[in-house]
């Protein structure tokens, strides 16, 4: 069902998920007016925190999707892993965006990577596997060394493992118990990219300047902006998010990661139908930022300006810095520095628990300013 739009600061928006990202877009919501509801089932979300009001229950629950769609104007998502159902369901009664349909297409590797494929975009050479006797045709089709993801609720480093040969691929599809996976063979890489975008119910669209990502363990590390690629790499890489969003038919805000090769080559990695880690640095560094522009999309309201201001480099805080606790005047006294905490209540090794902005009037003040404070709080100093 869609609302009628544009749907204005006093309204009630919904949104499935409390994390981190639910919490930042229920803080960009109330900012501009509105009321929030969340829907998660852990009583501490961070997102619940921040809400008028926390519906404590799992995605399923009828009855709380009920409650949800006759309070809120629009829902929203914050992570891919929410059930499809639960937003085809709520889309009966109140405007959802994104659509179920995009959600259900990136939420399987399996089925986005063939998506991906069949529309003529460009992906790391892979193959799907439902089965052991499917270990073969795979091992063929992408070569070693490879990596075996598990199709559904992958993320951060999580349900993948790299495999050197054929025993291995069997012995890693067995330690993933035997579930669908995608076998992707590796690439080259220069470099690792991302763009955030946010289309409109208009199909206008308007994206941030692209991150230069850098990964440890499978985990985000830091965003770079500007990005040290090419500017044509760049505009391929803002052209082909754009094409993405308009086949999905998407609505709201989105990111897409892409791997640079050795020969210069922009490959689609990943697609998340939501605001993003490699998009955090929007919040301090940009016009406006990628969580308010998740409100602006869901409400039908005109997209933001998302002019660069200054070079950033953003740092994400994973929880194994809390082991002897963080001494925050580390990133406090640096008045170019902008500290985001999540709220969690606790801290593991490898849990984002916050980030930072570092922001400078030259990209090598940037890198400077966070590789100083990385190392006073612990954490490896960026190379270069």
């Amino acid at each position: 069902m869609s609302a009628n739009l544009p749907i204005l600061p006093g309204a009630t928006l919904g949104i499935l998920g409390g994390g981190q990202l639910g919490r930042m877009f229920t803080i960009a919501a109330r900012t501009m007016g509105y009321r929030v509801m969340v829907l998660d089932p852990d009583p501490q979300s961070p997102a619940g925190q921040m809400a008028d009001v926390h519906v404590q229950a799992d995605y399923t629950d009828h009855g709380a999707l009920k409650k949800m769609a006759e309070a809120c104007a629009a829902v929203t998502t914050e992570f891919e892993n929410v059930p499809a159902a639960s937003l085809v369901e709520l889309s009966r009664y109140t405007r959802v965006a994104p659509n179920a349909e995009a959600v259900s297409i990136v939420q399987d590797r399996s089925r986005e990577k063939t998506w991906l494929r069949e529309n003529g975009f460009t992906t790391a050479p892979f193959a799907l596997i439902a089965h052991e006797n499917e270990l073969e045709a795979a091992a063929l089709a992408t070569g070693f060394p490879a990596i075996l993801k598990v199709s559904r609720f992958g993320y951060d480093g999580k349900g993948q493992i790299r495999v050197n040969n054929r025993n291995e691929l069997a012995s890693a599809f067995a330690e993933l118990e035997g579930v669908p996976c995608v076998l992707e063979g590796f690439v080259q890489m220069a470099n690792e990219v991302s763009v955030v975008l946010a289309r409109a119910d208009s199909g206008e669209c308007r994206s941030w300047p692209v991150g230069e990502n850098r990964h440890t363990n499978g985990i985000l590390d830091t965003t770079t902006v500007p990005a040290s690629v090419s500017e044509s790499i760049q505009e391929n890489a803002q052209a082909t998010a754009t094409q993405i969003a308009a086949k999905l038919d998407y609505v709201g805000v989105m990111a897409v990661e892409f791997f640079v090769d050795s020969a210069g080559n922009l490959l689609v990695n990943e697609i998340a139908p939501r605001p993003h880690n490699s998009g955090h640095y929007t919040l301090d560094a940009c016009v406006t930022d990628q969580f308010e522009q998740q409100v602006r999309a869901l409400c039908g309201l005109p997209l933001g300006d998302t002019r660069l201001l200054s070079p950033v480099v953003m740092v994400n805080l994973l929880g194994d810095i809390w082991r002897q606790g963080p001494d925050w005047m580390v990133l406090l006294r640096h008045p170019g520095i902008k500290l985001h905490l999540y709220g969690k209540a606790e801290a593991r090794p490898g849990r984002k628990m916050g980030h930072y902005n570092c922001l400078a009037e030259s990209m090598d003040s940037a890198v400077e300013l966070a590789n100083i404070t990385r190392k006073q709080l612990g954490i490896i100093p960026l190379s270069g």
